[in-house]
């Protein structure tokens, strides 16, 4: 457990809405054992992210634009950019459940932001909530985290993304 607990639980008492959000995950998230990792070291072992489905999002690319302490160099936000699009699974979280999530990308800590982004799922659109890097920590200075890229391509081999997808993470990390 870790500072940002109480915080979150405060947060998840506070919600009365009995709806869901849907969240659209295209980094280490998707890399389960870390995130059953991440459960047990911030003592969020109630909460299990449902299976999701596949989504791409189009108009958007993948920028390393986070310098992370703990990853050893630049880790993923997006940017728009015409013609890229990146993949990722679309999951629905209960309201209740969505500080959690929060915590995970970093909102508590100011890391990132929240952003609207248009997802295809099986030919249809929804909007769903993303997480990019908070503006005022963005930075390209430094290297990009090699193990950070190992974990995002185990992630989204675990995530079932598409091979091509898979294929391409490495070169985005340029």
């Amino acid at each position: 457990m870790d500072a940002h607990y109480h915080k979150v639980m405060k947060a998840r008492e506070g919600i009365t809405d009995k709806g869901s959000r849907l969240y659209f995950a295209y980094s280490g998230i998707l890399d389960r054992e870390a995130f059953d990792q991440w459960l047990e070291e911030h003592s969020y072992q109630f909460f299990q992210l449902p299976e999701g489905q596949v989504a791409e999002a189009k108009g958007i690319d993948l920028i390393f634009d986070f310098p992370s302490r703990w990853w050893g160099g630049r880790v993923a936000g997006l940017v728009d950019k015409n013609g890229a699009s990146v993949f990722g699974r679309l999951f629905e979280i209960p309201a209740v459940n969505w500080p959690v999530v929060q915590h995970k990308e970093g909102v508590v800590t100011g890391m990132s932001i929240e952003r609207t982004v248009k997802v295809t799922v099986d030919g249809k659109e929804f909007e769903a909530t993303a997480f990019v890097t908070s503006p005022d920590r963005a930075s390209t200075d430094g290297p990009i985290s090699q193990r950070y890229i190992e974990a995002l391509i185990s992630g989204a081999k675990q995530a079932q993304l598409p091979e091509n997808y898979i294929s391409s993470l490495r070169s985005k990390a340029v």
